[in-house]
């Protein structure tokens, strides 16, 4: 988006506000938009593209970071994020050190900082997304000892399917896509059977906003591509192929690639156990003055 050339940018929520306070997109007309009322009511007002009121963006699809898991390693699904944060014995017998991984991106600070709403509450976390000094520096201690487990850190969804199949990992935060594609491969399933879980102390997870360049040079053209990126069947089979939930309800059913399924298996019942991707920002909501630090990528002033 800061080299220009596109009209629109379909971005997740740790980078959304990003965005908006960059200038790098403009507020959109949702009067432009016939399909908008379509839209899951919990998402059209999100504050990953919502600023005092406007709307920067429309929503397109979301989903969880689901912990995927090998089930010949685990013979009951693992229950907690402990897994991959604490070294301890599998039900295979063997340790998990070595066998684990971990996305390798700054927005994983949250997901240490969820672990530890539920492990450690004495330090007072309220949301994984604000941190004050001591609650960071309990996220980042979490995350030099998860250093000591993890064998490599994934980025590329494919790379991390290939790990779980070929290289002896078992456990590990992943997306829906990657768990659909492994369980969709009957080869794969006999050496390496793979599930996944939603971990009791819940999940981070993403949402989805397609935004309009500051100086889009096809605003016209950009505002029918929000229309029909709303459409059912565009929702459908977009989530369908990226193991994601649709952003308009009425797309769950009668997808012949989702299936009436679909939205379940994607986790369109756990809306509530996850806490999704929001931008740092320098001045926190849910805390005092103290909250000077926040989890995810670098802040900035709103």
């Amino acid at each position: 988006m800061n080299e220009g050339g596109f009209d629109l940018v379909t971005a997740s929520g740790d980078a959304s506000l990003r965005l908006v306070a960059g200038k790098r997109v403009q507020p959109i007309n949702t009067d432009l938009i016939p399909s908008w009322s379509t839209i899951d009511e919990r998402l059209q007002n999100a504050p990953w593209h919502t600023v005092d009121g406007v709307h920067y963006g429309t929503p397109y699809v979301w989903g969880a970071n689901v912990l995927m898991y090998n089930t010949n390693a685990f013979k009951t699904p693992p229950t907690s994020w402990k897994v991959v944060f604490e070294e301890t014995t599998l039900d295979d017998g063997k340790s998990n050190k070595g066998r684990v991984q971990a996305y390798d991106g700054p927005i994983h600070i949250a997901d240490a900082a969820n672990y530890l709403m539920a492990h450690k509450p004495d330090l007072g976390i309220k949301d994984p997304y604000e941190l004050n000094e001591d609650q960071y520096k309990a996220a980042l201690d979490l995350l030099r000892q998860q250093r000591t487990l993890v064998g490599r850190y994934w980025h590329d969804a494919f790379i991390q399917m290939d790990d779980f199949k070929n290289e002896g990992v078992v456990a590990s935060g992943s997306w829906p896509f990657q768990v659909n594609v492994l369980m969709a491969d009957a080869e794969a399933m006999k050496k390496t059977p793979i599930a996944s879980t939603f971990p009791e102390e819940g999940v981070t997870g993403w949402a989805d906003t397609t935004m309009l360049h500051a100086e889009a040079a096809h605003p016209n053209c950009a505002y029918m591509w929000m229309e029909h990126s709303l459409s059912p069947k565009v929702q459908g089979d977009v989530s369908a192929w990226f193991g994601t939930v649709p952003s308009v309800p009425a797309a769950c059913k009668g997808n012949a690639l989702l299936t009436d399924a679909g939205c379940a298996t994607n986790g369109g019942d756990k809306f509530d156990k996850i806490k999704f991707w929001k931008t740092p920002q320098s001045k926190c909501a849910r805390a005092t003055n103290a909250c000077r630090i926040t989890a995810g990528s670098p802040t900035i002033s709103a």
